[in-house]
Formats: structure tokens, sequence, C-alpha cells
């Protein structure tokens, strides 16, 4: 394990705990940002050029823009988060707990990664997504029609809650 991957994966985990403990949105976003770039970084150190690209421009890109307007189409900065009792922290750290023990456990009984033939190394990206465009061309073509009506829904979502007076703070009917 080389230095650069512990300190790639330490930023990602630190910055993925402050995404889901920071009390503003915006600078949840911005951590949750950060934290799929340290993934992608990650996916370059074990040699998965495309799949780290892909993290890059589908996530980050795409998913971090499509949330931050969200939550300003929402107005979501008008309501203020109720601060989480030391109750919910103590139970969210018992499930996580246990589940990384579960984990540990089924991995270590695992024979993943044990003595396997590993077979062709690389794939090239021409490869990949000539395979993309030929083969499996229609998942591709449902995913964008899935991200699309996504953005067009929250698009609605957000324009049919304003009122038609700026000094009526009722919504629309």
């Amino acid at each position: 394990m080389s230095l650069t991957f512990v300190i790639t994966a330490l930023w990602t985990a630190v910055l993925a705990i402050a995404a889901m403990t920071l009390r503003n949105l915006i600078h949840c976003a911005l951590c949750l940002v950060g934290t799929l770039i340290g993934l992608a970084v990650i996916y370059l150190q074990l040699d998965a050029q495309f799949i780290a690209f892909s993290q890059m421009l589908v996530y980050v890109g795409a998913i971090s823009v499509l949330v931050v307007f969200a939550m300003l189409l929402t107005k979501s900065s008008e309501t203020q988060a109720e601060p989480r009792g030391n109750k919910a922290w103590a139970h969210g750290l018992g499930i996580a707990s246990m589940v990384f023990l579960v984990l540990a456990a089924s991995f270590s009984a695992s024979t993943v990664g044990k003595a396997a033939d590993p077979g062709p190394r690389e794939l090239p990206v021409a490869a990949l997504g000539q395979s993309l465009m030929t083969t499996h061309v229609l998942p591709l073509e449902l995913i964008a029609l899935l991200l699309t009506s996504a953005m067009i829904g929250a698009a609605v979502l957000a324009l049919h809650d304003r009122p038609k007076n700026p000094g009526d703070p009722r919504p629309n009917p």
C-alpha cells in the first residue's frame, strides 16, 4: 500500500464523513464533490482509467451539479435542519459497527483475491466504447432518458412552488 493511496483514502473518508455531518447543505454538497474526486483518484491508482474518468464526468460533473441545482431551486436554504441528538449518533455508530463487522467477517472468509488467475489485464477504452455503442446501446439510452426525466422533474417541482406574485408567500395551486 503506497503513501499516496493512504492519503487519498483518508481524504475521501474525511470528506465523506463531513458530507454527512455538516449542517450547511452547500458545504455538504462540496464535501460530496471532494469525496467523488477522491474515489476517481483511487480508481486511477488502481489502473481503471475509464471508470475514473466516467466517475469524474458523470458523478462530479453531472450529479453534483444536479444536487446543487435541486438545493437552490427548491429553496432548501430556508428550512433549518433540526439538530440530531446523541441517541441518533449512538444508533448510527452501532449499526455502522455491526455492518463493518459482518463485512470484515465475510471478506476474511471469502476466497476473493486468493491466488486467482488474473487473466487478461487490459481492456482498451476504445473497445469499451465500441461495446457501449453497439451491443449495449439500449441500456445507455435508457440511462440517458432516466437522467433527463429526473432533471425535467426537478425543474417542474421547483417552478410549481413559486408564487405568482413576488410578495405573495402562498404557493401556486
